[in-house]
């Protein structure tokens, strides 16, 4: 990325739900524009899928990674997994990068797949790595299943970074002995993100690789000069949906250290309990403000204010031992201000 001029720097292509898929088109040129090193795509199942949507930014852009955060290991077969890469990588020059996630364990039970544990994850990324070298996989019998024979063509050489995208305390230390990068979590404390990056190390060390070369990819809400329904809705709606789901609240509650109790008077109270569905996406701004009576400041913790405020606390994730920060929340037409910002404190 040493022809851009923000590579620490990254956004979401297609942020959460949407019906208009070519927008990643027109959302990645803009995000190159600003000289950001990468965007990232969570893939869904409807308009996301993340071969076609990876495939549009990087054949309309020249400079900037494109990344998917996250795709799953199990939803293709590793040979289609395999070439779907590979295309992405030899069509943009090596500007493609593949970010893994386990997935959601009900929506695997729903899709009749089995949950992603570590031994398959080792399986799953040993057999990508062959494949993208040339090699072939003979006689396979493993936790992914059995393949008689998988081959690429021994022309193959695509060295594709491999991103894990988590956030609980376990899992860090597993990424950090076989992924080449971690992309964490919204609202990551500054203690939680020293803890993941401590984690993420020592994972390292124990499978005898390099700490520093496992790339640690920080998640930070981003709101510049929001009004107060902005703040509701991007910031404490964001939390909040995040604190109804189960077990998922818990990890970070683990990674940050935070008082398990707030979280059972949070799902306890009349005013998350009484709301039908996800908070986000149908909380009235009345009941959004009662709700955040009910969260900690510090665990909204993300980039507010003004646009020096956020440029600074930007540089704090990366001065907090993160190797970039991922802009969350905004579009690059609301973080434009901040970009400028973190500009003047980069080169001061």
């Amino acid at each position: 990325m040493s022809h851009t001029e923000f590579p620490e720097l990254s956004c979401y292509l297609l942020p959460g739900h949407t019906t208009t898929p070519a927008d990643a088109i027109t959302e990645a040129a803009a995000a190159e524009e600003l000289g950001l090193g990468r965007v990232w795509l969570s893939e869904r199942f409807d308009v996301k899928d993340a071969g076609v949507i990876c495939s549009a930014a990087l054949a309309t852009t020249r400079r900037i990674h494109v990344a998917t955060a996250a795709t799953n290991l199990h939803t293709r077969h590793p040979l289609v997994l395999a070439t779907m890469c590979s295309s992405l990588h030899y069509l943009s020059e090596g500007r493609f990068e593949l970010g893994l996630s386990r997935g959601v364990a009900l929506r695997n039970q729903l899709m009749g797949l089995e949950n992603v544990n570590n031994k398959k994850f080792v399986e799953g990324i040993e057999l990508l790595r062959t494949l993208w070298s040339g090699e072939s996989v003979l006689d396979h019998k493993g936790e992914l299943g059995h393949f008689p024979y998988l081959s690429m063509g021994k022309w193959m050489d695509a060295q594709i970074p491999l991103h894990f995208v988590g956030f609980g305390p376990a899992s860090l230390k597993f990424a950090g002995g076989h992924f080449d990068g971690i992309h964490l979590h919204t609202f990551i404390t500054p203690h939680g993100l020293k803890r993941a990056r401590a984690f993420v190390q020592a994972g390292a060390e124990k499978a005898g690789r390099d700490p520093d070369a496992v790339k640690l990819h920080a998640v930070l809400a981003t709101a510049c000069n929001p009004s107060r329904e902005d703040y509701l809705r991007k910031i404490v709606a964001r939390m909040a949906t995040y604190m109804q789901a189960p077990g998922y609240a818990e990890l970070l509650i683990q990674l940050n250290e935070w008082d398990p109790q707030v979280l059972e008077q949070f799902r306890a109270s009349p005013a998350v309990t009484s709301i039908p569905g996800g908070i986000d996406s149908v909380a009235t701004l009345d009941q959004l403000e009662e709700i955040s009576e009910l969260i900690p400041k510090e665990w909204l913790h993300a980039a507010v204010g003004t646009a020096e405020e956020c440029a600074r606390a930007w540089q704090a994730e990366l001065d907090n031992g993160a190797d970039s920060v991922v802009i969350h929340g905004s579009t690059p037409e609301e973080f434009t201000p901040v970009l400028d910002a973190y500009r003047e404190l980069k080169h001061a």
